[in-house]
């Protein structure tokens, strides 16, 4: 069935060690009509996996509610740790227009899904990025400050964090999601060559839009305990204004001033292309350079 109008989903998911538990959550979006699994990938030092699927916008929304159903009954937050910030087994789930869709399909969709995900499993949902429903709820960061464990307490602020669907307080296992709509974003993470946090959270600040640097960028600092190694970890939610190799160089120039050297980067999920022919283009110095020039791009046409 070939899907005529596409609309993305990436639900990061509180669990990135026990692959069987990630197969499972992954198995609500295999042999679906009209939805299609294109990428999942789990890290065990954040504890987390990042699936990516494309779907028409009812077919998908139906499959990520099916999804958060399984974590739900997988993940006992209770039971995580790892290195990246999270207040829920699904954490957080945005809906990202591809084609033949629009952002007011994206926020419709967000609404739709949070409603049932609050109704059927009492799960307290948070609207957030386009999708909010109060300023103070559009940035992620904001939504989910204080984890899961400070979840509770938060939530007796009633004027400011009564979720959106849901009950007025976490789900004892579960803990919250945030379920939005957003335009597509770069996960991009850069490794230095030091075990030491505080560089990697110090370069995280001096690089990330509220620490004055990149205005589509926000980054943090994570440790790599497998690798004895640290990370600047980074999400460029513009990439056509933040490009990836300006967070890179930037990140590069920095490590720097700590006699830190860069070992390596990785992006994570799905990228668009035309990122990547920006890099292309600034570092081969390559001149009026077009999307046509590649041949696979050609062929599909």
């Amino acid at each position: 069935m070939a899907i005529k109008r596409i609309m993305e989903c990436v639900p990061n998911f509180s669990e990135g060690r026990d692959l069987s538990k990630v197969e499972k959550i992954a198995d609500a979006f295999r042999g679906k009509d009209g939805v299609k699994l294109l990428d999942y990938s789990s890290d065990e030092d954040h504890n987390r996996s990042v699936i990516t699927v494309i779907g028409e916008p009812e077919a998908l929304g139906k499959a990520i509610v099916e999804a958060i159903g399984i974590a739900k009954d997988l993940i006992d937050m209770n039971q995580h740790e790892g290195q990246h910030p999270r207040m829920g087994a699904a954490d957080v789930v945005p809906f990202i227009p591809i084609k033949n869709v629009t952002m007011e399909d994206a926020i419709e969709l967000s609404k739709v899904v949070g409603k049932e995900v609050g109704e059927k499993y009492d799960i307290p949902v948070f609207l957030y990025e386009k999708s909010a429903t109060a300023p103070h709820r559009e940035n992620l960061a904001d939504v989910r400050r204080g984890q899961y464990e400070g979840l509770a307490e938060k939530m007796k602020d009633k004027s400011l964090w009564t979720p959106d669907y849901g009950p007025a307080a976490p789900h004892p296992t579960f803990g919250a999601v945030a379920i939005g709509a957003r335009m597509p974003l770069c996960a991009y993470n850069v490794n230095l060559g030091t075990d030491n946090l505080e560089i990697a959270t110090a370069i995280a600040k001096k690089v990330r839009f509220l620490g004055g640097g990149l205005r589509y960028c926000k980054a943090m600092g994570v440790e790599l305990k497998e690798r004895k190694q640290t990370q600047v970890s980074m999400n460029l939610t513009d990439y056509t204004k933040t490009t990836i190799y300006s967070a890179f160089e930037m990140v590069k120039m920095e490590a720097a001033r700590y006699g830190v050297p860069v070992v390596g980067s990785e992006v994570i999920g799905l990228v668009p292309q035309q990122a990547l022919i920006d890099c292309a283009e600034y570092y081969l110095g390559i001149e009026n350079f077009s999307a046509d020039q590649i041949i696979e791009n050609r062929i599909m046409e």
